[in-house]
């Protein structure tokens, strides 16, 4: 009870599927997602069978639901450090800075990007990531190319191409590579699409 009042349904629901959440973040992260049946994940969350599947129709809605809220945290991370009134080649730097901070974040890697294509499959996990960080890397680079800070260069292709470029960055730097040597060329593959001066 909340100041002597009863819990609204919609907030017990609210309660419930946070607890579910927060649950199978930390279990897929520890054991990944195969690794994790419903019965660890109800009992960490402390709800039962039926409250899991009230609010999600299996363990792979949960997942994509995990996925979804981690990738945006990324995106609001990376939005935080890469204000609009950055010159856009520093915000795609800062961008870069913030994606990779944030995939540090232990677990976050794994989750992102060897779980969530492997079980959600490569087209709904792109689907989430137009939404989010992809979503920042796209808006970035096309707000750098109508300044004239980058070169005029197909928008998609550039965007998946550099975002391919920071998570395998991610997962280099996950499994003990000298992050300022990828963070060196990631700088170095943003200045070569630079704009040449006028």
């Amino acid at each position: 009870m909340q100041d002597g009042k009863r819990r609204t349904n919609k907030e017990r629901s609210e309660t419930t599927r946070a607890a579910l959440l927060e649950a199978a973040r930390r279990l897929f992260i520890e054991h990944s997602y195969a690794g994790t049946g419903t019965p660890e994940l109800v009992a960490a969350a402390e709800v039962t069978r039926g409250a899991l599947y009230h609010h999600f129709a299996d363990k792979q809605a949960l997942f994509r639901a995990v996925v979804e809220a981690e990738s945006r945290t990324v995106a609001e991370e990376i939005e935080r450090a890469a204000p609009e009134d950055l010159p856009p080649l520093d915000a795609l730097i800062q961008g870069g800075e913030a994606f990779l901070a944030a995939m540090a974040v232990p677990g976050r890697t794994r989750l992102l990007l060897i779980d969530a294509p492997a079980v959600l499959g490569r087209r709904e996990l792109d689907a989430i990531d137009a939404l989010h960080g992809g979503r920042t890397l796209r808006e970035g680079l096309d707000a750098a190319m109508r300044m004239n800070a980058l070169r005029a260069l197909p928008l998609d292709a550039t965007a998946q191409l550099l975002g391919a470029a920071y998570d395998r960055a991610a997962l280099a730097i996950e499994g003990g590579a000298d992050p300022a040597a990828w963070r060196v060329v990631l700088k170095a593959l943003i200045d070569g699409l630079a704009a040449a001066p006028a």
